[in-house]
């Protein structure tokens, strides 16, 4: 670390992964952070998310490793199955990549343990604070979502894509001897992920296509029926645990472009403000935690805020990008119906039996990546 951010005042929107990550990147490095949140506490609805190793050396770097790992559990595997739960394919993550840390983690926990080292680190977050438009300090990050008034303040108003799928967030309870897994069940129209989070809960996310619009965002409740409904031909474990739904929550999938325009040298986007992406790569939070952590290096490392911005534009974009688009991908995928179904699941089968660490090196890209490492 070098001082070009001793002192320096930062103002951050959204308290949320990449706000707080940013938050204590900066903070620790002796800037001056103030976080406003439009939230009058510190809070997420139920859900869980999925952590993969590059966004663990961040987690490490900034000293959360050994809380991080106290709340969380370690993935072992991911499993493909089709929609009866016979199998389909393994990802088996610790045996073709023993040195990784993959984690599975209540998404409220996460923010507990960032807001408080945020705080611990020096920074000030001030809750019910509405931004309608961007402060006029001299360093504003936008970490304020898919809604960003930073967002639009650099690039205009945007029209998402409905992608004509929607999806159900559930948190159920959970045996204690689960296995520390995700299981993917893929069916015509359709798919459900699901894997269990530490403190005895599951995670389920189930999507559908349909050409309702649904609101975009999680806090639209539903009835746990339709939920049952959607997914009534499911077998394996599947049926159990919808009937263990008490309470969910819909909404709709929108596909927004990568913004056009990451920063103007006073204002800058970070995480879903800047990329956001269908939940089909469980990167979302992973893609946060980059983006805070090579901002804060790119403004340590370099003392004109123009050059520094400019820098972390340039590192981000195209990673950012390739990440999106195979999230979209994915959202096909997981659809297939037909014989190309049939062909898409033989092909996965074959290569999980015969070149298994072969299926989970597509990947390597992604999971080497180590932000921790990048030469701003």
């Amino acid at each position: 670390m070098s001082s070009a951010l001793k002192g320096r005042s930062v103002t951050i929107t959204g308290a949320g992964v990449a706000g707080l990550t940013a938050a204590i990147a900066l903070a620790q490095r002796s800037a001056r952070v103030t976080v406003l949140e439009r939230a009058t506490a510190i809070r997420e609805v139920g859900a869980g998310l999925q952590l993969s190793p590059n966004a663990i050396r961040v987690i490490d770097a900034l000293g959360l490793g050994a809380e991080l790992r106290r709340i969380s559990l370690r993935s072992r595997a991911v499993r493909l199955r089709d929609a009866s739960g016979r199998p389909v394919a393994t990802l088996d993550l610790l045996r073709h990549r023993p040195n990784d840390d993959f984690r599975l983690i209540h998404r409220a926990r996460l923010i507990e343990l960032l807001a408080k080292a945020a705080r611990a680190a020096g920074a000030e977050i001030r809750l019910n604070q509405m931004v309608e438009t961007p402060p006029e300090d001299a360093l504003v990050i936008g970490a304020d979502g898919l809604r960003s008034v930073i967002r639009t303040a650099l690039n205009g108003r945007e029209v998402p894509f409905f992608t004509h799928q929607t999806a159900w967030r559930a948190v159920i309870p959970d045996h204690a001897d689960s296995r520390p897994e995700a299981q993917v069940f893929m069916g015509p129209g359709r798919h459900l992920v699901s894997y269990p989070l530490a403190g005895g809960l599951r995670n389920l996310v189930a999507v559908q296509e349909r050409h309702e619009w649904q609101q975009e965002g999680w806090s639209q409740p539903d009835d746990p029926a339709n939920l049952r409904s959607a997914f009534a031909g499911f077998g394996g474990p599947v049926p159990e645990w919808l009937d263990a739904v008490t309470e969910t929550h819909i909404w709709g999938l929108f596909r927004h472009e990568v913004a056009g325009c990451w920063q103007d040298g006073r204002m800058v986007l970070i995480g879903d403000a800047a990329h956001p992406t269908l939940p089909f790569m469980a990167q979302g939070a992973a893609m946060a935690i980059e983006d805070a952590w090579i901002l804060a290096a790119c403004l340590d490392s370099m003392p004109d805020q123009t050059s520094a911005l400019a820098r972390f534009e340039t590192l981000r974009r195209s990673r950012a990008a390739r990440i999106v688009a195979a999230a979209n991908a994915n959202a096909r995928n997981y659809h297939l119906t037909g014989p190309l179904r049939l062909a898409a699941h033989t092909a996965l089968r074959l290569a999980s039996r015969f070149a298994p660490g072969r299926l989970l090196g597509r990947f390597d890209w992604l999971y080497d990546y180590d932000p921790v490492a990048v030469t701003p």
